[in-house]
């Protein structure tokens, strides 16, 4: 067998073009091209405003089954699918999130995509990248520093200290800063309060940016925060203490999308990077919005499964930026399914259909949750070497017998040429007509409600349960006018429950609704599930001990 290349390996060997090409593949001049280096740039906001005026291109979203330690390759199949696009002649760009520096170094890797179906350059895109959520961390800190300045100073606004509600952030895996106290070593340093930290990815300044559509509107949700209560338990707004304008300064630049490209010189926008089992998990509205007026077709991805993910992003992203998704396509590896089958991490590479059987039910499970919003889909199976035929055979009669085609897909070892037969279905699919979308609840439906449709609706859990005072402070909100909101679930991204452990497609669990927290900013209402963290740990062994740089000045390690 020759010899495997590793991710970074390949996408150094890339032969890239310079990026005003990649631009001028979409019609975008040079001078509305923000240049971060030769190989990436930001998109102007002049160019955007102006490409308003465009007819939409088609959406197609890329979602999967619930991940697992076998990994199935969303993100490649992603890449793998927009550059197989426009291996058919079609013009087509990819949508994906931005990595977070905590996972890179945590447990998951990189999020470029893999093999010869990836996004370049890979390692400034799992670093820093163009300083976005650097920019995310500081606006989103400075409102913090403002808080307790606020304080300080008088507190004017009477701010119930024991009732903040604004956290810190930092791009990185820290579970010593979940929860702190600030403010000690006496009057200088101001009043102690408990606090504490999350990842910048669920901030819901990170929310915000991926959901606004200009400064202006970023602006007026910065200024829609709720950042503490009064006594009387009305709520403190950002704006009340002056802070949306600075934010929006240091946001600037961040709001606008990044154009790199894959390694086949395709056009792929890599803007924004909300966690999907915390926050909404999807690319930026700016980014979408922007390649559909200026692409045929816009490939984008929702994170983790299509439980987590493509609820989300079709009943809040969707549903706030008036996108019609007009396919969905739901991966699914061999690999995968024997583990929902019951397979070992270990015993993978010895076939065992009975176990891909067995598996199966949590792709029929996702396959019937993507068509309750009346999108088409098709499964791609993402191919490993150690697939057999007979467990690929497996695959594709299970999903005909609901209703519904799989395509073995190759495009991790061959690039486009791996994933040809499934762009040339795709594209019938979306050119069908047959997508009819539709959020899963009406926005007037009361909160709780809302959240235990979901619960039934796409987990198939019995019920949705809740302590007396989540109800009410659920009641509360709707109340003050924020009733309308959709809700975003925070729960294990590993199975259809709240036990991580609970592969398949369990039915008749319960879901407790642990803590709820408004995000009026963001416009969505987190419903925290059973034992969900907002600041994740490092694993035992972090990947970051296997990153560094050789001896010719190379990064080594990232994946």
């Amino acid at each position: 067998m020759a010899e495997v290349k590793s991710d970074i390996e390949i996408a150094r060997a890339a032969k890239k073009k310079p990026i005003q090409e990649i631009g001028a593949r979409l019609d975008i001049p040079s001078e509305h091209l923000l240049p971060y280096g030769h190989d990436k740039a930001k998109v102007s906001a002049e160019f955007i405003a102006e490409a308003r005026k465009n007819e939409n291109g088609k959406l197609i979203l890329v979602t999967a089954i619930n991940p697992t330690p076998a990994g199935e390759g969303k993100t490649t199949t992603t890449v793998g699918l927009g550059d197989g696009l426009n291996r058919i002649g079609k013009k087509a760009a990819i949508c994906i999130r931005e990595a977070s520096l905590g996972p890179c170094f945590g447990v998951k890797g990189g999020a470029a995509g893999g093999g010869y179906a990836q996004v370049v350059p890979m390692e400034d895109m799992n670093l820093h990248f163009t300083g976005d959520f650097h920019a995310i961390t500081s606006a989103h800190n400075l409102l913090s520093a403002l808080i307790d300045n606020h304080i300080y100073w008088g507190n004017a606004e009477e701010i119930d200290i024991r009732r903040v509600a604004w956290r810190r952030v930092m791009d990185m895996n820290d579970r010593a800063l979940r929860e702190v106290v600030c403010s000690l070593g006496g009057v200088a340093n101001g009043f102690p309060r408990e606090a504490g930290f999350d990842i910048t990815v669920a901030s819901e300044v990170m929310a915000i940016l991926c959901l606004a559509t200009d400064l202006k509107d970023l602006e007026k949700r910065l200024g829609d925060i709720i950042i503490a209560y009064r006594r009387d338990k009305s709520p403190v707004y950002a704006r009340d203490i002056k802070a949306d304008g600075a934010m929006t300064v240091l946001l600037k630049d961040a709001l606008q999308p990044n154009l790199v490209q894959t390694l086949e010189n395709n056009p792929a926008f890599v803007h924004g990077g909300p966690f999907a089992n915390i926050a909404h998990g999807c690319n930026s509205v700016m980014a979408t919005t922007t390649a559909l007026r200026i692409s045929d077709y816009v490939v984008t991805e929702a994170g983790f499964g299509a439980d987590l993910g493509a609820e989300k992003f079709f009943d809040i992203k969707c549903r706030k930026a008036g996108l019609k998704p007009a396919a969905a396509v739901i991966v699914a590896t061999v690999r995968a399914l024997k583990m929902n089958g019951g397979v070992k991490k270990d015993d993978l590479g010895a076939e065992n259909v009975e176990a891909v059987k067995a598996g199966c039910v949590n792709l029929g499970r996702h396959i019937e949750n993507v068509k309750q919003f009346g999108v088409p889909a098709i499964v791609a199976i993402n191919h490993f070497h150690t697939d057999t035929d007979a467990e690929i055979e497996a695959v594709k009669a299970y999903v005909a017998g609901q209703g519904e085609e799989a395509v073995l897909c190759r495009h991790w070892a061959e690039g486009s040429a791996g994933i040809e037969e499934l762009a040339h279905k795709v594209v019938a699919l979306a050119e069908s007509g047959a997508s009819q979308f539709a959020p899963l609840y009406a926005d007037d439906m009361p909160l709780f409600d809302k959240i235990d449709t979901v619960v039934k609706r796409i987990y198939r859990g019995s019920e949705a349960i809740a302590d007396k005072s989540v109800r009410n402070q659920l009641k509360q909100w709707e109340e003050q006018g924020y009733g309308h909101l959709p809700v975003c679930m925070a729960k294990t991204q590993y199975s259809f429950s709240t036990d991580p452990n609970l592969r398949g497609a369990p039915t008749g669990h319960v879901v407790p609704i642990r803590e709820v927290r408004l995000s009026a900013g963001a416009g969505f209402v987190v419903a925290i599930c059973g034992e969900i963290m907002t600041m994740p740990g490092l694993p035992k062994v972090p990947s970051s001990e296997r990153i560094f740089l050789n001896e010719n000045g190379l990064i080594e390690g990232l994946s």
